[in-house]
């Protein structure tokens, strides 16, 4: 009644050898140096609009991080030009500590303790900075 099925099924996975693999921890590298390249980018926003010394040493830190994580590969950095409005800066505080949250989560996950740290520093200082700017 049933023909037998005479081809592989579409669903195996490939056997071919030119296929990129990746390891767990190569891509947790990829996605943790996307986080933290985000967060600098934010960074960099908030150090044009606000200048602050620990912004400065904040994105120092943060581009260390993603050249360590991508083998001495160096961020992109851009400066923003832009006339200060504070619920802006709220906003991009805001994003900032989502950044680094989702940073701590992926360093945690890898095991990666310097990066953790400057991740939960970072939200810590975001949060604190969207109360402040916040307030006022």
């Amino acid at each position: 009644m049933y023909e037998p099925i005479r081809t592989k099924s579409v669903h195996s996975m490939a056997d071919d050898a030119s296929f990129p693999h990746r390891s767990r921890e190569e891509e947790l590298d990829i996605q943790l140096s996307g986080h933290l390249a985000a967060l600098l980018a934010v960074t960099d926003e908030l150090r044009a609009l606000a200048p602050d010394a620990e912004l400065d040493t904040a994105a120092e830190q943060l581009a260390l991080q993603v050249a360590r994580l991508r083998r001495g590969e160096q961020p992109a950095r851009s400066s923003v030009a832009a006339a200060i409005h504070e619920p802006h800066l709220t906003a991009l505080h805001q994003r900032a500590h989502a950044l680094a949250g989702r940073a701590l989560v992926v360093a945690a996950s890898r095991a990666d303790t310097s990066a953790a740290i400057l991740a939960a520093e970072r939200m810590d200082a975001h949060a604190a900075a969207t109360r402040l700017v916040g307030a006022s």
